[in-house]
């Protein structure tokens, strides 16, 4: 089998290369907490996974102005930065996928709505730099997910096409950026139901990257017979 011109394989990465949203759970309600929200995981699912800072501050503290927002919500990543850092694990089967990957030469790109420091903490922390090509980061665009321009700009990135590449999310927004990008996208059972990603319009919903469906769905679309 020979690689398809075009291919490639682009990762989210919080609740995709790992099991995160706890974490950010936890983050969000103590800087949120002095405004009166309480956080639980429906609310997260709804309202803050795989969405912009931008629009997160805007749901849950439009009273603050942009500046008071943005100094909140990066207090927010430097928290979640301290929590996180003694427990990186990736996801289960990702080192293997992307060892995988790699011995079948299909370029790969990081695509993310969070802030370079915290997509350098968590690639790093798995050890997993070296397979990524290019790492996306909303701070370096106009747009975030669910808008296509985050999967639009890693494909054009790794002189890929849609049709012959796979993405990875585990958000409705992730979700949407990606397949509004043309793209088949797997999603990842972390943060919302295996049900709730497919109605979101995954291809495929798995809890990690040991399902076989995986790997066959990828070959699928990024070798030819």
């Amino acid at each position: 089998m020979t690689l398809n011109l075009g291919a490639g394989l682009l990762f989210d990465i919080d609740g995709t290369l790992m099991e995160s949203d706890p974490i950010h759970l936890a983050a969000f309600n103590q800087v949120f907490g002095p405004y009166g929200h309480v956080i639980d995981h429906e609310i997260y699912a709804k309202h803050i996974q795989g969405f912009a800072n931008e629009a997160i501050a805007a749901h849950f503290i439009p009273g603050e102005s942009l500046d008071r927002r943005k100094q909140i919500l990066d207090g927010k990543e430097a928290l979640f930065r301290e929590l996180v850092a003694t427990s990186i694990e990736p996801l289960a089967g990702l080192m293997d996928l992307l060892e995988w990957a790699r011995s079948h030469a299909i370029p790969m790109a990081a695509v993310t709505n969070a802030p370079m420091a915290n997509a350098d903490l968590i690639i790093d922390g798995i050890k997993a730099r070296s397979y990524f090509s290019h790492i996306i980061s909303a701070d370096d665009l106009a747009q975030g997910k669910p808008h296509p321009l985050p999967y639009l700009t890693g494909l054009s990135h790794l002189n890929a096409v849609a049709a012959n590449s796979v993405a990875f999310e585990d958000s409705r927004t992730g979700i949407a950026s990606a397949t509004g990008a043309g793209i088949t996208t797997i999603g990842l059972a972390t943060g919302i139901s295996e049900s709730e990603l497919r109605k979101a319009g995954a291809t495929l919903a798995t809890p990690d990257y040991t399902n076989p469906a995986v790997l066959d769905l990828i070959k699928s679309k990024v070798l030819a017979a």
